[in-house]
């Protein structure tokens, strides 16, 4: 069930687009974005490189920074400590590929999802030790891993952290909070408190980005240098990691896609071009959407080695193999998600789970690495936060995904009792506890759960009620000013009432396209497309004299002709 409401934010549109030459409804999506001022209206307009914040900000960067420049002129085994993911396997690759340019003895241990699990764990450290490595560097991991960087202190080792995730705490019994940080010899993690860096939503690639800039600039390279090397990777993860696309994020997603459209990266462009695409075309979409599940596929059914091995391919025989077998590897994580989304669902339906504030599932045969996107699924389905768990050879373990009014980190530390390890975001998290305790956990959770009916109800914002006829090529190409879309920077939602869809036609081998024309009550016409279910679309509009619609405009080319069409999202 969807709850339509029009964005309401006030502000003097037409002054602002004659200030700015953009159209007002222009204006009008950009305050609904809490972009105010002219300062901020500019920035968001025209930011690019020189808007970036410095790395120096960042506390303890000098001190790292000076750490590992000793360390590389003494020539100290240097061991790099990544994550799985996206966003671990390119900070992984912006580390090594700068540490190497610097000459440092640089090498790099990415965890093995079902045998290590996530992040640095006493086995690693023990083998580092045993390897002979002066000085750990984490990325994308390693604030919460207090016990093993103490053990890797104990064993003479230097350890560098670089994290992005939340910063682990006590509560006490009258709500306050006591932060723990790893005893590393320095932590670089703008989520720390007294943190000056100005903007604390970058992901780890960006952290990595950060010190290697930092390092640079020490080392006297030229500012250009980090840019054209490193920072399409920073925004690929960024846009894989799911993180606000607002301020220096949405700079640095931006300015990465430019670099993108003209990678010289092998393994990058074998992956677009295994896809049919051109880098040209690439847009935070086909990141979200096609690349990035193909960089995480290998972390979740084999290893993540095999993706930075992509990242790192010399040539495009290479490449192009590496490239193959990820999309391959994709195609199989899709296959097992639909089946494991199945069951969820069933279990959820059988079992009364959904009657719970908080979506618990269980699912023992489930493979551990598709519960995040199970429970994603879930939450798509009902609107709540879920939680999947999965039986493993160390107990269980699981992933969760929320909904925007309930932090799914604060409310695991509520149920820190039945974890044994737990992690991340108040969107998204991970855990592991015992069999005997998932019951338990899900009594807890749904038992400090506050979330209300209202909550439940999925709520899509219109930015603004325009009439088809108000669709100009023009208009078009300012929406194209707002790029890049993604979370916290979302595609523009626009809406009409009393629209008839005629001559509804269906395409597509898995029959997910509708072609159709859309009429306003004047009799103005114009092409629409809808993407899904198409069957199950004709049949519900069949009949209906007129619907509210939700769409976006697009210019549609095709062979050479290009018209205006619109894209249907919704309908009531």
């Amino acid at each position: 069930m969807q709850k339509w409401v029009v964005s309401a934010k006030r502000a003097d549109f037409q002054k602002i687009a004659e200030e700015f030459h953009i159209d007002p409804v222009i204006a009008r999506l950009i305050r609904n974005r809490d972009v105010i001022g002219e300062d901020s209206i500019r920035e968001y307009l025209t930011a690019g490189i020189e808007s970036l914040n410095s790395p120096w900000l960042l506390k303890d960067m000098e001190r790292a920074v000076n750490i590992l420049m000793e360390k590389i002129s003494q020539g100290s085994h240097i061991r790099i400590i990544g994550d799985y993911d996206i966003d671990g396997v390119t900070s992984t690759y912006i580390l090594k590929t700068g540490f190497r340019k610097l000459g440092a003895a640089a090498d790099v241990k990415i965890p093995d999802r079902i045998t290590d699990g996530y992040g640095i764990n006493e086995h690693l450290v023990e083998q580092a030790a045993a390897d002979g490595v002066d000085t750990i560097v984490t990325c994308d991991n390693g604030i919460a891993a207090i016990d093993q960087i103490a053990r890797a202190r104990e064993l003479g080792m230097t350890v560098v952290v670089t994290d992005h995730h939340e910063i682990p705490y006590d509560e006490a019994e009258d709500g306050s909070r006591m932060y723990r940080l790893p005893p590393a010899d320095a932590v670089i993690n703008p989520k720390q408190s007294d943190c000056p860096y100005p903007f604390k939503g970058i992901c780890g690639a960006v952290v990595a980005f950060k010190l290697m800039q930092a390092l640079y600039e020490r080392a006297g390279f030229a500012a250009r240098e980090i840019y054209d090397e490193f920072l399409e990777f920073a925004a690929i993860a960024t846009v894989g990691d799911i993180m606000d696309l607002k301020g220096e994020n949405r700079v640095i997603v931006k300015e990465g896609l430019k670099r993108l459209h003209h990678t010289k990266n092998p393994g990058l462009l074998e992956l677009i071009r295994v896809h049919n695409m051109e880098p040209e075309n690439i847009r935070a979409y086909h990141i979200g959407f096609v690349l990035g599940p193909c960089l995480n596929a290998s972390g979740r059914l084999d290893t993540a080695v095999r993706a930075l091995s992509l990242l790192e391919a010399q040539n495009c025989e290479d490449a192009a193999r590496l490239a193959g077998d990820l999309k391959s590897l994709n195609e199989s994580r899709k296959e097992m998600t639909v089946q494991g989304t199945e069951e969820a669902f069933r279990v959820i339906e059988e079992s009364g789970l959904q009657n719970d504030s908080v979506l618990v599932v269980f699912l023992p045969d489930c493979h551990e690495s598709l519960a995040g996107i199970i429970a994603g699924r879930v939450r798509e389905r009902y609107h709540k936060p879920a939680i999947v768990l999965t039986r493993t050879a160390e107990g269980v373990k699981g992933s969760g995904r929320s909904i925007e009014s309930y932090s799914m980190y604060e409310e695991l530390c509520r149920c820190r009792e039945y974890l044994t390890k737990f992690g991340g975001h108040p969107m998204a998290a991970g855990m592991s506890l015992a069999e005997k305790d998932v019951e338990a956990f899900r009594r807890k959770l749904n038992a400090c759960s506050t979330l209300t009916e209202e909550d439940f109800t999925e709520k899509i914002v219109i930015d603004v009620p325009m009439p088809i006829s108000y669709i100009r090529r023009d208009f078009i190409e300012q929406l194209e000013l707002l790029q890049p879309f993604g979370k916290g920077n979302e595609k523009p939602v626009f809406a009409q009432k009393n629209i008839r869809l005629l001559g509804c036609r269906i395409f597509g081998k898995n029959r997910n396209v509708v072609k159709m024309q859309a009429m306003d009550e004047n009799g103005y016409a114009v092409d629409a497309v809808y993407f899904g279910d198409a069957d199950a679309f004709t049949d519900a509009i069949k009949g209906r004299e007129s619907l509210s619609v939700l769409y976006y405009p697009t210019i549609n080319r095709y062979q050479g002709r290009e018209n205006i069409q619109i894209t249907i999202q919704s309908f009531q």
